[in-house]
Formats: C-alpha cells, sequence, structure tokens
C-alpha cells in the first residue's frame, strides 16, 4: 500500500504508524509543496498544520498547497504584536482557516495561582500550561499535523522525517520543511514574494513568546535567542 492511494481514514492506530513510516521513506526528499498536497489529499479534514507564525514560508505553502487548510495558532498571551499582526494577515489574506486557541487560564489568573513571571522561575511549567495543554486540545480531532520544524533548527531536530509518527499523540506528524537549508527558505520568500513577521528584520530567526525570546547574532545558532541563559530548548510541543 503506497503513500499516494492509501485511505487514512480506514487505517487502525498501529496501520496508520507503519503507513507513516513507509509514507516517511517514499516522500523523503520531496518537494515541500508536494509533501502539503499529498497530506491533504490523504487526510483531508483530519489534517491540520500547528504554525507560532514564525513559520511564514509553511503557512503561505499550505495556503498554496491545500486551499482551505486549517490552521490552528496558540494565542499564550506572551505573544510579540508583530507576531500578531503575521496572525492576522495570513487569516485574512491567505486561503487558510485560522483558529486561535487559548490557555485555560489568562496570564492574570496565571499570575494569581503560580506567582507572577513563571516563565522566569519554571518554564517549563509556563510552556505546558500555556503552550502544551491548548495544542493537546486543538489537535485532539485530527489523525494528521503539519509543524514547520527542520533538522538545522536545532540538535535536538537533525534525526526528524518529513513523515514520522507521533507516539506521544497517535497521531502522523509531517515536517514538509524537514530537510530544507535556511538558503532554501530565503530563496523560496524572494521567488513568492512570502510575509514575513517583522522580528526577522530585526535578527530573530527563531520567534516565541515575547519574554522568552531574543534577537540572535550573526553565526549564533538559529534557536539561541529561545530561553537564553537557560538549558531550556524546547517548549514540549514537539517532545
Amino acid at each position: 500500500m503506497s503513500a499516494s492511494t492509501v485511505a487514512a481514514a480506514d487505517l487502525s492506530p498501529d496501520e496508520l504508524r507503519a503507513f507513516a513510516e513507509r509514507a516517511g521513506a517514499e516522500l523523503e526528499g520531496a518537494h515541500p509543496h508536494d509533501v502539503l498536497a499529498w497530506a491533504g489529499r490523504t487526510f483531508g479534514t483530519d489534517l491540520v498544520l500547528a504554525s507560532s507564525m514564525g513559520d511564514e514560508v509553511l503557512v503561505h505553502m499550505a495556503a498554496q498547497a491545500v486551499p482551505g487548510i486549517e490552521v490552528i495558532f496558540l494565542d499564550t498571551g506572551y505573544h510579540f504584536a508583530e507576531t500578531i499582526g503575521t496572525r492576522d494577515y495570513y487569516a485574512e489574506f491567505t486561503d487558510i482557516r485560522l483558529r486561535t486557541l487559548l490557555p485555560l487560564r489568562t496570564v492574570a489568573e496565571q499570575d494569581a495561582e503560580h506567582g507572577p513571571r513563571l516563565h522566569e522561575r519554571d518554564p517549563n511549567l509556563c510552556c505546558a500550561l500555556r503552550k502544551v495543554e491548548p495544542l493537546e486540545r486543538g489537535l485532539a480531532p485530527y489523525r494528521a499535523w503539519v509543524t514547520g520544524m527542520r533538522r538545522e533548527d536545532a540538535p535536538t531536530r537533525t534525526d526528524i522525517g518529513v513523515v514520522g509518527w507521533d507516539a506521544k499523540r497517535g497521531k502522523v506528524k509531517i515536517n514538509p520543511l524537514a530537510a530544507w537549508t535556511q538558503e532554501q527558505l530565503d530563496a523560496y520568500v524572494a521567488e513568492h514574494g512570502v510575509v514575513l513577521n517583522p522580528l526577522r528584520q530585526e535578527g530573530y530567526a527563531s520567534i516565541g513568546c515575547a519574554p522568552c525570546t531574543r534577537a540572535v547574532a550573526p553565526g549564533e545558532d538559529p534557536r539561541a535567542g529561545r530561553w537564553s541563559g537557560t538549558s531550556k530548548t524546547e517548549c514540549g510541543l514537539h517532545t
């Protein structure tokens, strides 16, 4: 059974996992647009893209490859204004169906329960409350999800596949840009006029919540600006 012919909705979880492994091998080396188009054909309304609006190329490409694709955005309450503006642009001017997810508690309610500036004292807990839990709710109805992860992003991501199995959630995980370099991203942006988060112009290579993100210096690891000064490298969405 090939990646191009399977009806994903008919597969059991074990069959879906085996299918994801086969699809990953078949689609390795494929253009990200083709990977997205395959995902749209295979999963239909069981497919969702999770975006931080720091992965603008992915959202732009998905709108072209899978018109009307469902996109979920986690509004942590700590985003840069530029990130919210980028979200609003893509929601209004591209062919996606954007849904914003909120944490169970507002920032003020979290401060009242855990004390202010939890992100400084326990960033793992803050991410769990404001990112991971909302994502779990957002992904629950779907069998497959799309991310903007790339192998070049960080040492923790060098082995990710174009298509793989998210064992934590029992879903197919699709990373169309996994093998792309920064040079390939830049070339795509220039060729297609991709609207970028304005923070890119200020040296933000990886964009997360404002209190935990800084610009990076030339030659610095792209994710060095995330949780700078701590040992934390991932928010928990992909671990």
